[in-house]
């Protein structure tokens, strides 16, 4: 078990290094500079900005040293707000991010699970029909196409909900449910077709045959076994939402990360692009980590440390 935590953690390191640098990389090949966009600016002025920030020197040079900062958690100076890190701008704006995330991510799972069961059930049934139509629904949508469908209905039409910002709970519920729509089908076709699969299996149908009632064996043996390919599917679902919340968040005006990401690459604030790519990289190959040591944790016949990972 250690050596294969010490391996993977070997390979974010490595993985945390390439994204860096093609990032660092990305930003010095984009055209014009951080400061281009102030049409006032002078070029004497600009010069200065340049030299106070360490952009006039070599490249190699503005390599290194931002390597050094990521390796002590200082993603620099935010150019556009000189009086703000861009760990400061990270420690503001990720705690609505996270919310918005969690509450999203729980979304998704409570329904897409109970919709792929009920279609499982009810195979070929009205319930079998009516799950998958809004799985379907789900994948063809956009989420900021869902996201203005539901500004438009609960918070303009009926007045029900806020059509905008971060003030309370309330204010969490459209952005969430928009987006977690397209991981939701994802999740609901994903259980129905793992779920139909173990119905159909011996141990399932032995377990009928000695008596045990249908919610014992469709909720205690089948829906275990079958929520498997969910579990895997929670490292791309994180990545999802994650990458969804980016529109999200401007749309609703939440003041969160992906919100922030946005607005930087409209600033040309490279140290806010770079700093919140390489922590959401960290974030996503984390959750990657964890999802492989929840998977061993509910299957039992899974061994992680093993020679390739984990096998049964």
């Amino acid at each position: 078990m250690a050596k294969y935590l010490l391996k993977r953690l070997g390979f974010i390191v490595i993985s945390l290094f390439i994204i860096v640098s093609v990032t660092f990389l990305l930003m010095q090949t984009a055209p014009g500079g951080p400061f281009a966009s102030e049409r006032d600016v002078p070029p004497e002025i600009e010069e200065q900005l340049n030299a106070q920030y360490g952009l006039d020197e070599p490249l190699y040079m503005q390599y290194f040293d931002y390597l050094t900062d990521i390796a002590t958690w200082d993603f620099g100076p935010s150019f556009k707000y000189p009086a703000q890190s861009v760990n400061d701008i990270i420690n503001r704006s990720f705690p609505y991010s996270l919310v918005l995330g969690m509450e999203a991510i729980f979304i998704a799972l409570a329904v897409g699970v109970l919709l792929g069961v009920v279609a499982a059930l009810k195979h070929n049934k009205f319930g079998d029909y009516t799950a998958m139509v809004i799985a379907v629904l789900g994948i063809s949508v956009p989420n900021f196409i869902a996201a203005t469908l539901l500004q438009f209905v609960f918070a303009i039409q009926l007045d029900a909900l806020p059509v905008a910002r971060f003030e309370s709970f309330w204010h969490t519920i459209l952005p969430a449910v928009a987006l977690a729509t397209t991981p939701l089908a994802f999740i609901a076709r994903l259980m129905r077709s793992s779920m139909l699969e173990v119905l159909n299996a011996d141990y399932i149908k032995t377990g009928k045959s000695k008596g045990l009632s249908d919610r014992v064996v469709t909720y205690k043996h089948a829906l275990r076994n079958a929520i498997m390919p969910v579990v895997s599917y929670m490292g791309p679902l994180v990545v999802a939402v994650l990458t969804g919340s980016f529109v999200i968040e401007k749309i609703f005006a939440i003041p969160g990360l992906g919100n922030e990401f946005v607005q930087s690459i409209t600033n040309r604030d490279y140290t806010v692009i770079m700093g919140t790519t390489v922590f959401f990289s960290i974030l996503l190959l984390v959750s990657i980590l964890l999802v492989d040591l929840i998977y061993g944790l509910i299957d039992p016949r899974m061994k992680i440390g093993s020679k390739g990972g984990s096998k049964s």
